[in-house]
C-alpha cells in the first residue's frame, strides 16, 4: 500500500511525498534515520498533516503530482477539512 502525504515543516511550509512506510519516512525527514528530503533538512521538525492510501505506485505518484500543483490555500483546506472530519 502506497501513501501520499503532506508534512508541515517548522517554518509552516508544506512538503508532499509518497512512501510505503510513513512512520519511517517521517523519521527520515526529521533526521532520526538516514535519508529524507533535502528540502526538509533545514525545516525540521516536520509533522504529518494529511495522508491518503493508494493501491499502486503509479496512482500515488499521479496524486502526488496533482497535490504539488495545488495552491497552498487549497492544500491547507485539504488537511484542515480532514482534521475537522476526524475530530
Amino acid at each position: 500500500m502506497w501513501k501520499v502525504y503532506l508534512v508541515k515543516c517548522a517554518d509552516s511550509s508544506l512538503y508532499c511525498g509518497i512512501t510505503t512506510d510513513l512512520e519511517r519516512r517521517v523519521k527520515q525527514h526529521n533526521g532520526e534515520l538516514v535519508g529524507g528530503a533535502r528540502y526538509t533538512r533545514s525545516r525540521r521538525p516536520v509533522t504529518v498533516v494529511y495522508q491518503e492510501s493508494h493501491d499502486s505506485r503509479a496512482s500515488a505518484t499521479s496524486r502526488e503530482w496533482q497535490l504539488k500543483r495545488l495552491p497552498v490555500k487549497q492544500k491547507q483546506a485539504l488537511y484542515r477539512k480532514t482534521s475537522t472530519a476526524q475530530s
